[in-house]
């Protein structure tokens, strides 16, 4: 509570200096009119022996509440907005049968090409706080695993269910990078890109390559490939160097790992900062207080004079 009083600051501070003017005139002015407005307004200036009374009490009352009213004590509160200029990003996995292959990781020999992925992929959306990303996966046929979405929780208990096969066990890369398009050709935002990942060539699509490239160049869409393993890398150079993206190719884990690191700081979110200040005015509170205390002081002073 008093925490908060601390934050209240005046308005117009400067017309608090008329207390001081209302205590030096009290002291030295004499009353030599009379009210025009309200009859008994000269009583505010009667005999001293009210400054040590009960009516003196509420008379300064009312004086100080009525000052504090006009000055308009306030409390300031600042309010970041932020303007989120994200990416439009999906993330196009491969889940076929070649990614259970064990050795990517040279520390934990047990674990597969999948596992690898879905654990870097994880870390990587869970950063990306700021972006609309949607999840592709592919084996023979495509599967849109998540919609574009803010929502980060949801998409990494996703990525936690997905496993190798869950969409047969050939390769439709190409035909996962037409569902990418069609996902992010409706979008509007200036930046839009499809990371796709896949240890192995095209062996299930049924999408010409050169339709998907001429797609992704309409839409202004970008698209970066991931190679895991040795593999034939002629069709994601083509996908990658036709859209300004960028043709990756990782043999360890460790690789995964720098390639998304370089691809999150190539592909930065943009972030503007508003600041907007809204005011909340307590002139209310000191006004009422103000006028109450003017009630019991006409009531008093005019009880105590008709004895």
């Amino acid at each position: 509570m008093f925490d908060n009083l601390l934050l209240i600051k005046f308005e117009y501070p400067y017309v608090l200096l008329l207390i001081i003017l209302f205590i030096v005139c009290n002291r030295y002015c004499k009353a030599r009119m009379e009210s025009y407005y309200m009859p008994h307004l000269e009583i505010f200036e009667n005999s001293k022996d009210l400054q040590s009374s009960f009516i003196g009490i509420l008379k300064w009352l009312t004086i100080i509440s009525a000052i504090i009213a006009l000055s308009s004590p306030i409390k300031e509160l600042d309010i970041i907005q932020n303007k989120k200029d994200g990416i439009d990003m999906i993330v196009a996995l491969d889940t076929s049968r070649s990614m259970s292959a064990r050795g990517f990781n040279p520390s934990y020999m047990e674990q597969n090409r999948w596992q690898v992925v879905q654990e870097i992929i994880k870390d990587f959306v869970s950063k990306r706080v700021n972006d609309n990303i949607g999840i592709v996966v592919f084996g023979t046929s495509v599967m849109t695993a998540s919609p574009l979405s803010y929502d980060k929780k949801a998409q990494l208990k996703i990525l936690e269910g997905l496993n190798i096969g869950i969409v047969g066990e050939k390769t439709a890369l190409i035909n996962s990078i037409a569902t990418s398009i069609n996902i992010l050709k409706q979008k509007e935002t200036k930046t839009k890109i499809i990371i796709a990942v896949t240890d192995g060539e095209d062996t299930a699509s049924n999408i010409p390559l050169s339709v998907v490239i001429k797609l992704a160049k309409k839409y202004n869409i970008k698209i970066y490939t991931i190679a895991i393993g040795a593999t034939n890398t002629y069709t994601l150079e083509q996908l990658s160097s036709s859209t300004s993206g960028k043709t990756f190719v990782a043999y360890t884990k460790s690789d995964l790992q720098d390639i998304y690191n370089t691809i999150d700081k190539l592909e930065k979110s943009k972030i503007d900062q508003n600041k907007i200040i809204v005011k909340e005015y307590y002139f209310f509170y000191p006004l009422m207080l103000g006028f109450l205390s003017l009630l019991f002081f006409v009531y008093f002073k005019n009880k105590r004079e008709s004895f």
